[in-house]
């Protein structure tokens, strides 16, 4: 580690506040640890005690998966058993081992087993990938305590509780652990916890000072401790325990923890002691258990076929009693039937016995109503479907090599119809890379360079100025002068927003890494020549100054690279260090800065002697450091937001403030994270006085120690000077603002759940334009209550009463509603901004569901630092609230609870870790892919599974039904019109390719034109292909189908001479003839209800119509032995007779008109949105009239309050709000007419 040795000697403890390690002598008591609650009691480096109960605790071992071993046959099997059509073939397959069954128990028992096991290998197949990942976490190698000093590489899985683990730089936390020592002298660390709570700013962990000299290897060779704590919980953010080392009792805080799954950094090393393994720690704890998902679709499929089991049992009842009618009342007359000698089954004498005997042999022979054919059909095209998406190379990110990842294939149609995204924020949409752009100094802006945001909206902005020319038509004014003060109002904004953009990528230098910052004036020492050098050289020292980072040097360059605390820091460094006021040493007392640009003309290295340093928590909002230069002059140099720091400037120290407001304003506008920056000129008796004051509150002890060091800072931070503004890109990932704003188009509602702080949320939310200026914002917070506490004492106490603080929430919440039902303005767009505090009170019984209420109410939800199982309980009340689907999108250990609880979780499979993808339903590589993999993949699968399903039910109740009317006309005698063989081969052979090739290859419109129309995808959402209206409509078709195949065939063949020598059809020649009818029509069904056509569709479908006659042809060849009554009917029976084939064109036209009928209608007069996409494209207008084809698409838009086309919209308004208020009044005066 460059720069190591340097570091480890600095005793990194005096430079912070709020959070200094306590000395030994005032150390307060130690609370005694019992009681519920509080049972954990861990041997330090003794690990041997934990073998045996009671202090055993759970292995370090962790699984992800929904099986094992001994759990996969019994779960697997409840699985499949859920589906209501796998128990009744059970139930019919059991039957088939009796005497009633109609059909041999080999054809009822193979289908069943293989349409099982067939699921049951996808399921283990999947589980088994999770398994291999779980494997390489618990793999990891970690150096262990073995004895005696000795350290060596042990694998996480076996690590134990009392273990001593020696952690290195980079490297995660392999369990939750008591931080004894590490390689800075006074045992701080450094933490990156970003797979916790979706922070990159850097966490400062401290030892205890007594642990703190163990700092080799050697030193644990004798360790013993015990630690009495908390038992295992999912609270991250606290830990109460006690360390009883050396005879003495020492009582441990939250900072001394280092959490499993949060990583090392800028640190050597560190050695810890185990406290919590496995599923104990505490990140685990806030993990949900893999649940079983099943879609929407696949619900509801069991709704219908409850219909058809209701069907199936009518029928079934009435083949029943008329068969026991028959019974009872013809077959005593029967005398061939030897009456007198039968079994129950054919009894006379007891009917009703001998009806419910054949209510079994009915049940199973019109079970053909229940397509178990179709879960297999479903299971083959998912898998199908999910390859396709793993092989779009539109969805492979290059830099990483990772394609997208169908983890499993049972929710590929729930990706259509998605309502609410929770998306994490760190690593998800942004990548944790903050880029300096622009800054405003003196009053003056700099920094040429455009944000992502305002790129994107200008070219959005382009391109709606295009479409809206013609509206110009309608201003009252003369159409040239509008056409001209319109491109004036506007098209000046786009021509400069064009001209940056352009200029940007001429002669663009080398990339440097969190320096984006482009502006001549300041640039190459520039500066010194502005107006105000002296203000420049002063911004750019507090940047240099006013930090916690320490310096690296890049043995390669010489440059130095930073580590900071948070990445906005190490921006703020790498901006002074290019604009010549370059960091380059920290030493225990100060910090050096070499000037690159000096009036001497040399550079020059300046000496900051820090004195003290007032440090950012999320309360203050700001950071100060208290310096005295080579002059011997007091500065307290301050940085922090806005609203803070202009509430402490002086009255001569407000010269900037407006300008500076502007250009902060601006700055928001564009997506960018801004501070402001001012200082303060100390006098010694002041600093002196106010020194003591402070170091007598920062070595006292007592509960309020941290409210006098806070009161104190206030009191020094007062009476500022504003020095300017920075304004950093978060940069966001490729795309992430374009495809929130087409999700938005697709109407998508988009939640942003994060650990992250309130501000950096905010920040975020403008950048990816999820918020904008003139959203209003609802920021629903318990931080008030902080801030009247602060004024009074009474105040103080009546909210620290818990009642009145979940009263003054519900408050918020319900005065929040109100306001937004009372809004007028159709255009008022509404932000609802909560933290983690009090959504705790919110998403209680009492109020979550007005919580609900008013967040479906917002255009945009953001809740900020909320912790891993918040998150799941927001996604949970999302899905359960509104009752429609739901998909959470993260990267990061943290997310795992939300991407569980989810209809739908998809993991991004970026730098860190691979727990959120290991949860997931899906993996893509970057956010970007998801807008993809729901509207061009999603939109398809649900729309294909869809219309595979209904057409499923449609063709088994065509062919089901025409059994029964056989039965009907033939006394209910149990007899099939069909030869087995024909029945089985149905859906294994002659109907089952089709439909596969729908559910595979379907596609209503191409992936461009679904990424161009973006609100396609709402048929989806609305359910308009899986509604039961249509279902009902499939059905009643399938009923229609079963009629005309049935009695048209029994009309035409019932006294029509059949063959040549004028007899009559047999049984044998009218059941084939009527199952030709069933494979002609069903098959021309489903290439009528294709759109998209490839050579397999044509292949499956004509194909399976061919293979009829091949099968009957080969099956007829056979001895009669095997094709009984089907011996060469279709050589000499079937092929010979004109009456055969005219039936079949007959019967299948009849089927298929009024399907052609209504599909001629609906296009006609009532299309679909497809419809008229398909039109267009056919008649090739998309390419003769692009003018149309663009119009056409912006209609296409959903009206959203989010993203870029709500922002260029509202821009619009606004400037044609005043185009027409600029024009109103002379047009007024000229016409002498009143305003109207």
């Amino acid at each position: 580690m460059a720069g190591g040795k340097i570091r480890a000697k600095l005793r990194q403890s005096n430079l912070y506040t709020f959070c200094r390690k306590p000395k030994a002598d005032e150390t307060e008591a130690p609370r005694p640890i019992q009681g519920a609650g509080f049972t954990r009691t861990v041997y330090c480096n003794q690990p041997h005690f934990h073998q045996k109960k009671p202090y055993k605790y759970r292995s370090n071992y962790i699984s992800t998966t929904k099986y094992n071993v001994i759990t996969f046959l019994p779960k697997a099997l409840f699985e499949q058993f859920r589906r209501v059509a796998n128990v009744y073939f059970l139930l019919a397959a059991i039957l088939s081992l009796t005497p009633v069954s109609p059909f041999s128990p080999v054809s009822m028992i193979a289908p069943l087993v293989f349409v099982v096991g067939l699921s049951m290998a996808k399921e283990a197949m999947e589980d088994w990938n999770r398994f291999l990942q779980d494997m390489k976490v618990n793999r990891r190698k970690v150096i262990v305590h073995k004895g005696d000093g000795v350290f060596d590489f042990r694998p996480w899985h076996k690590i134990r509780v009392g273990d001593v683990v020696k952690v290195e730089k980079d490297q995660f936390f392999p369990a939750d652990l008591l931080l004894l020592s590490s390689s800075y002298e006074d045992g701080i660390c450094y933490v990156e916890t970003m797979n916790l709570d979706g922070e990159t700013n850097l966490k400062v962990k401290r030892c205890l000072e007594v642990t703190s000299p163990m700092e080799d290897d050697g030193a644990f060779k004798d360790l013993t401790a015990t630690i009495q704590c908390e038992d295992p919980n999912p609270n991250l953010y606290s830990f109460v325990g006690n360390l009883e080392y050396d005879r003495q009792v020492y009582p441990l805080e939250p900072n001394q923890i280092l959490l499993r799954d949060s990583k090392l950094r800028n640190t050597a090393y560190v050695y810890g002691v185990v406290i919590f393994t496995g599923h104990d720690s505490k990140v685990m704890q806030n993990s949900t258990k893999s649940p079983s998902k099943r879609s929407g679709i696949e619900r509801k499929m069991d709704h219908i076929i409850y219909i058809l089991f209701t069907l199936l049992l009518g029928i079934s009842m009435i083949s029943s009693i008329g068969f026991a009618v028959k019974i009872k009342f013809s077959m005593p007359d029967s005398w061939y039937l030897r009456p007198d000698n039968t079994t129950d089954m054919y009894s006379p004498k007891k009917p009703a016995l001998s009806g419910l005997i054949h209510l079994v042999t009915a049940l199973i022979l019109y079970g053909y109503l229940i397509p178990i054919s179709l879960y297999v059909s479903i299971e083959v095209v998912k898998v199908l479907q999910a390859s396709f998406i793993n092989q779009d190379l539109l969805m492979y990110d290059e830099e990483t090599g990772k394609p997208a990842e169908a983890r499993t294939s049972n929710l590929n149609e729930e990706l259509g119809q998605v309502d609410t995204i929770l998306s994490d924020k760190t690593g998800t949409l942004t990548c944790n890379q903050m880029d300096f752009l622009k800054c405003s100094i003196a009053g003056t802006a700099y920094g040429v360079r455009s944000s992502e945001v305002e790129l994107a909206a200008a070219k959005q902005m382009a391109s709606d100025l295009e479409d809206r020319d013609d509206e110009l038509a309608n201003f009252p004014m003369r159409k040239h002068n509008a056409h001209v003060s319109w491109e004036n109002g506007i098209g000046s904004e786009i021509e400069l927003e064009t001209v940056v953009t352009s200029n940007e990528d001429k002669d663009r230098k080398p990339a440097i890494k969190g320096f984006s910052f482009e502006d001549s004036r300041l640039m190459g020492g520039n500066w010194m020549n502005e107006s105000s050098p002296d203000v420049i050289s002063l911004f750019l020292r507090i940047l240099a100054v006013c930090h916690t980072a320490i310096p690296e040097v890049n043995e390669e360059t010489g440059s130095y690279t930073y580590e900071a605390e948070s990445p906005d820091e190490a921006a703020f460094l790498v901006a002074a260090r290019e604009l010549g006021f370059e960091f380059c040493k920290r030493s225990q007392s100060g910090v050096f800065v070499r000037e690159r640009y000096h009036h001497s003309g040399r550079p020059v290295e300046r000496e900051y002697k820090i004195l003290n340093l007032l440090e950012f928590t999320s309360k203050r909002k700001r950071m100060s450091v208290i310096v005295r230069d080579e002059d011997g002059q007091l500065l307290l140099m301050c940085k922090g937001a806005d609203s803070i720091i202009f509430d402490r400037l002086s009255k001569n120290g407000r010269m900037y403030e407006e300008a500076t407001t502007k250009h902060l304003n601006e700055y928001g506008e564009a997506g960018l994270r801004t501070l402001a920056l001012a200082y303060r000129k100390l006098e010694e008796s002041e600093y002196s006085a106010w020194s003591n004051e402070f170091q007598k509150a920062k070595t006292s002890i007592g509960a309020d120690r941290d409210g006098m060091l806070e009161r104190l800072a206030d009191k020094m931070e007062r009476d500022l000077i504003l020095v300017g503004a920075t304004a950093v890109e978060d940069k966001l990932q490729k795309g992430v603002p374009q495809c929130i704003d087409n999700l938005a188009q697709a109407g998508l509602k988009i939640w942003v759940l994060t650990g992250d702080k309130m501000e950096t949320a905010i920040n975020i939310g403008f950048a990816c334009s999820l918020l904008r200026q003139g959203m209003k914002q609802i920021c629903i917070s318990t931080t008030n209550l902080d801030t009247l506490g602060q004024d009074s004492k009474e105040t103080l106490c009546l909210f620290t009463n818990e009642q009145a603080v979940k009263d003054n929430i519900l408050n918020q919440i319900t005065n929040a509603s109100q306001m937004i039902k009372l809004e007028k303005d159709p255009h008022a767009a509404f932000a609802l901004i909560i933290d983690g505090k009090t959504l705790t009170y919110a998403l209680e019984d009492d109020m979550k569901h007005l919580f609900l209420g008013l967040a479906v109410d917002c255009a945009s939800v953001i809740c900020c630092r909320v912790s891993p199982k918040q998150k799941a309980l927001v996604t949970r009340l999302v899905k359960q609230g509104t009752g429609k689907t739901t998909l959470a999108i993260g990267d990061g250990a943290n997310d795992v609870g939300m991407i569980q609880e989810a209809d739908i979780g998809v993991g991004i499979s970026g730098v860190e870790g691979m727990q959120a993808v290991m949860a997931s339903d899906f993996a893509i590589s970057q956010f970007r892919y998801l807008e993809r993999l729901l509207v061009v993949h999603g939109h398809w699968c649900y729309k294909r599974i869809a219309q595979m399903v209904c057409y499923f039910f449609y063709k088994n109740i065509a062919f089901g039904l025409t059994l029964f009317y056989f039965e009907a006309f033939t006394g209910f005698s149990g007899q099939s019109i069909y030869d087995d063989w024909y029945m089985l081969s149905f859906n294994v052979i002659l109907t089952s390719l089709p439909v596969i090739s729908l559910g595979v290859f379907e596609q209503d419109v191409s992936s461009e034109v679904c990424l161009q129309f973006p609100a396609l995808y709402q048929q989806g959402p609305r359910n308009l292909f899986f509604d039961w209206y249509r279902i009902l409509g499939w059905m009643g078709n399938g009923v229609y189908c079963s009629l005309i195949i049935y009695f048209l065939n029994i009309i035409i063949f019932y006294d029509q001479a059949f063959r040549a020598n004028g007899q009559t059809a047999d049984m044998a020649a009218m059941g084939t003839t009527m199952f030709s009818c069933i494979v002609w029509a069903v098959n021309c069904q489903i290439a009528l209800t294709m759109s998209h056509f490839t050579w397999i569709q044509h292949l499956f479908v004509w194909g399976s119509i061919a293979m009829w006659y091949l099968f009957l042809l080969i099956y007829g060849m056979l001895t009669p032995t095997w094709s009984k009554n089907a011996y060469q009917i279709l050589v000499e029976a079937l092929g010979p007779a004109p009456l055969f084939w005219s039936a079949t064109l007959l019967v299948t036209i009849a089927c298929n008109l009024p399907y052609i009928v209504h599909l001629a209608f609906q296009r006609s007069f009532n299309p679909m949105d497809h419809h008229i996409i398909q039109e267009i494209k056919y008649y090739k207008k998309d390419v003769q009239d692009q003018r149309m084809w663009k119009r056409e698409a912006s209609k296409a838009r959903q009206e959203t309050k989010i993203g870029f086309t709500a922002r260029v919209d509202a821009k619009i308004r606004h400037l044609r709000g005043k185009l027409q208020k600029k024009h109103h009044t002379p047009v007024s005066t000229q016409g002498g007419m009143s305003p109207s």
